[in-house]
């Protein structure tokens, strides 16, 4: 299956959603190729950004079940190029 480099920027103002946000990357793994979290104490929320390389289908998945958290929004912008397996 060909796959895509992608970059997920999610922003957390419910912090009890980072738990679920935690497993369901932890789930996805071997597509994370890294991340980085910014606690942003002044304004209350958390900032997180995903590096993938992964199926089109996974990134999508990822996205829609991160962003169905309440208190969670998820914005992702796809590398042109596909790779293929």
């Amino acid at each position: 299956m060909s796959s895509r480099v992608a970059v997920m920027s999610i922003i957390v103002e419910n912090t009890n959603a980072v738990e679920q946000i935690n497993t369901i990357l932890h789930e996805n793994g071997s597509y994370i190729i890294g991340r980085m979290g910014l606690p942003y104490r002044e304004r209350h929320i958390n900032i997180i950004c995903i590096a993938l390389d992964a199926p089109q289908d996974v990134i999508s998945a990822l996205s829609g079940k991160i962003g169905a958290l309440t208190g969670v929004s998820v914005k992702t912008a796809y590398s042109s190029k596909v790779y293929p397996d």
